[in-house]
């Protein structure tokens, strides 16, 4: 475990070394910045770009082009995400946001948009989370923004990566919070970390009140006796672990995120949008997923 322990907090300190964060901006009107389309825009229905909107300068958006299409009947779940490192930037993940975007999802990432061939960018805290879950709800209610009665703010998920999936966990007893996304991550022992990281201790997921899943790189990733421990710890809400032979470093950078973009967008179909099509991937005895060649899964308290 000290091992372990020692491993992750080398990450967090070599991704970005820490600065003060700075807090998100009140809401307005939104004023989109330059825009860039990460790839080809994804491979969902909805073609995705990402920028950083002048009323949120702390923030990357990555959502769908066309809004025309959303409205009363079609409206966009929220997604915030936390980084890797828990860096105030979302640059290893454009792939995987861009591609869940596509599919029909407002994805509000910690940081500034990252420039071309950009790394880095400083560091961020749990509550930039709820910074963008806050913008997203003004958004929706402002009558002069683009989102306007756009957006779904009864569907939100707080997800991120490594040190990012620390503050989703530390965010996720959020009442407005109806799924959580933990990827490549998991409570260190007793509370353990370094400065910048979320001091958790397991009596924390107690705290869980939503449907949580699991994404790990198998037994290469440093985070996984960490996650497969959370897992072992929760049995109050419905919990589902799986693991691909990846390591820590995950397959968000891979063409449209790789294998975990697939895997975590079925799991925002289902939880945000009620797709049961997409959620039998999950449910079921055998579900889906444990039917693949490259996951290996578990669940408890599900279908």
């Amino acid at each position: 475990m000290k091992k372990l322990f020692l491993s992750l907090a080398f990450l967090v300190l070599t991704g970005t070394g820490f600065q003060n964060s700075i807090t998100a901006q009140e809401s307005s009107a939104p004023q989109t910045a330059t825009t860039r389309v990460v790839e080809d825009g994804g491979t969902g229905a909805y073609s995705a770009i990402m920028y950083t909107d002048n009323s949120l300068l702390t923030h990357t958006i990555f959502r769908p082009k066309d809004l025309s299409v959303f409205g009363k009947k079609t409206k966009l779940p929220i997604i915030a995400w936390g980084n890797g490192a828990c860096a105030n930037s979302p640059w290893e993940h454009i792939n995987f946001l861009s591609e869940v975007a596509s599919q029909g999802f407002l994805v509000i990432a910690i940081g500034p948009m990252p420039k071309e061939g950009e790394r880095g960018g400083g560091s961020s805290t749990s509550s930039q989370l709820i910074d963008a879950i806050d913008w997203a709800i003004a958004q929706n209610s402002d009558k002069l923004s683009i989102f306007y009665d756009k957006i779904d703010i009864s569907k939100i998920a707080v997800s991120g990566m490594s040190c990012g999936g620390l503050q989703t966990l530390e965010i996720a007893p959020d009442p407005r919070v109806t799924t959580a996304v933990i990827c490549n991550s998991g409570i260190i022992g007793n509370g353990g970390g370094m400065p910048g990281m979320p001091g958790l201790t397991k009596d924390h997921l107690a705290k869980l009140h939503t449907p949580t899943l699991y994404l790990l790189g198998g037994e290469k990733d440093i985070a996984y006796n960490n996650g497969m421990d959370d897992f072992k710890r929760i049995n109050h809400v419905p919990v589902f672990v799986t693991n691909m032979d990846v390591g820590h470093g995950g397959t968000y950078s891979q063409p449209h995120g790789g294998e975990f973009a697939i895997v975590a967008t079925a799991w925002y179909k289902w939880q945000l949008k009620g797709d049961m099509e997409a959620g039998k991937m999950f449910t079921g005895d055998p579900c889906q997923l444990s039917k693949s060649t490259v996951w290996k899964v578990d669940k408890k308290n599900m279908p």
